[in-house]
């Protein structure tokens, strides 16, 4: 099979560009051939007016449009799959990949289909007024913190919206989990074409007999909605017990002034060094507030065989179950996830039989081999419903000409 990933960068390190590159490298080992239509929003820099460009490929992008019809002639892949279009690709390629008769697959790593700031999150609290063709409330509620960020995001999903480029143009949605498939479901996105296929992860033969570790770890973004202040609050009530923090925190600067003395911020890591930082936490935490949809740092930590404990909303409790291989909190309770922390803290023998049973779950439920059986079920789906689109036109057809 022939397969045409298509995704835009997004400069910096993160869980979907590690996705997007091991369903590439999964593919590839399986003998089929992988075309790849990249963009980086790195670009955007060293472009000459590469904001304002952008501001304008993201609704609609010509050049991006001709690369796609282009590919499709030349390569004639099998099926097209998506994974993000923004800001430098753009869903205006969507239409030639039907006029090809090609069938799409688009996973889609966040909201950001129903919602422009793809979060569903304004300010610290849940959002939905975007929800069902009102993207106008991301230029009221200014939700981007900036009028042209915000109106930008609202002209895009408007567009796409009344031109149906999703809808129309995309032959199966792919959720990461059963509740990102409900929000979309209740603003009527097709149910038979919208499916759940959860992120792979790779597991790693040296880590199924994992140490006990010396910190509480937390990796991954660090921005407003993982709400690292709470975990800071809560490290304060837990003076007694060490905490490390690993990721990029130029957007809050401001939090290595508030940190405890108990705990470190270590900046960005490497995919090397992120492996020996969770291999090397007691547990690992995650605090946010967002509807989260499968943040890749859990799922490692599983494969680590290390407890989770995170907050209870969005999809985050159909990966760690609670009191099975880690425990839940509620989002934004420092008291709740302290006591959570310190009474996992205090009881190594819960550490490892946690640890080792979400490992079993990553094992089982997040394997490369399962992820590669589902994608490829998805894309005979995919395959399947545009051959049946076009023998009921083309038997149409027929019909009228005689």
């Amino acid at each position: 099979m022939k397969v045409l990933l298509v995704h835009n960068e997004y400069g910096k390190p993160s869980g979907e560009e590690m996705v997007v590159n091991g369903t590439r490298r999964l593919l590839e080992e399986h003998g089929h051939e992988v075309v790849c239509f990249t963009r980086s929003s790195a670009e955007i820099e060293t472009m000459r007016w590469g904001r304002t460009r952008s501001f304008f490929s993201e609704i609609y992008s010509q050049p991006s449009r001709l690369t796609m019809r282009r590919l499709l002639a030349e390569r004639r892949p099998d099926v097209v799959h998506i994974h993000n279009l923004f800001p430098l690709i753009s869903p205006s390629i969507l239409p030639e990949c039907r006029n090809a008769g090609v069938p799409v697959v688009m996973t889609l790593h966040n909201y950001r289909l129903v919602c422009p700031n793809g979060l569903e999150m304004v300010r610290g609290r849940i959002c939905d007024k975007c929800s069902g063709g009102r993207e106008y409330w991301c230029i009221i509620r200014n939700c981007e913190g900036s009028y042209p960020k915000s109106i930008g995001y609202a002209i895009r999903n408007y567009v796409a919206r009344k031109r149906r480029y999703y809808l129309d143009n995309v032959t199966v949605f792919v959720a990461l989990t059963k509740f990102q498939r409900e929000r979309l479901l209740a603003v009527r996105f097709p149910a038979e074409r919208t499916v759940v296929i959860p992120n792979t992860i790779r597991a790693e033969d040296s880590v199924g007999m994992s140490s006990l570790g010396d910190y509480v770890g937390y990796i991954g973004r660090i921005s407003p909605e993982k709400d690292i202040p709470t975990l800071l609050d809560a490290a304060r009530r837990c003076s007694e017990i060490p905490f490390m923090v690993a990721g990029v925190y130029d957007r809050m600067p401001q939090l290595l002034r508030e940190a405890p003395a108990n705990l470190r911020f270590l900046g960005h890591l490497d995919r090397r060094e992120s492996s020996r930082f969770v291999h090397g936490a007691r547990l690992i935490v995650l605090c946010s507030i967002c509807f989260e949809n499968f943040p890749m740092a859990v799922v490692e930590a599983m494969i680590h065989a290390k407890p989770v404990i995170c907050s209870r909303i969005g999809g985050l409790p159909e990966i760690v179950e609670d009191g099975r291989t880690g425990l839940l909190f509620q989002p934004g309770d420092p008291v709740e996830l302290a006591e959570k922390i310190r009474y996992l803290w205090s009881r190594p023998e819960l550490c490892w039989k946690l640890g080792q049973a979400g490992r079993a779950k990553a094992l089982r439920e997040y394997s490369s081999e399962t992820y590669y059986d589902r994608l490829m079920g998805v894309y005979r789906k995919a395959i399947e419903l545009v051959a049946g689109e076009r023998s009921m036109s083309t038997a149409v057809a027929s019909e009228m000409d005689n």
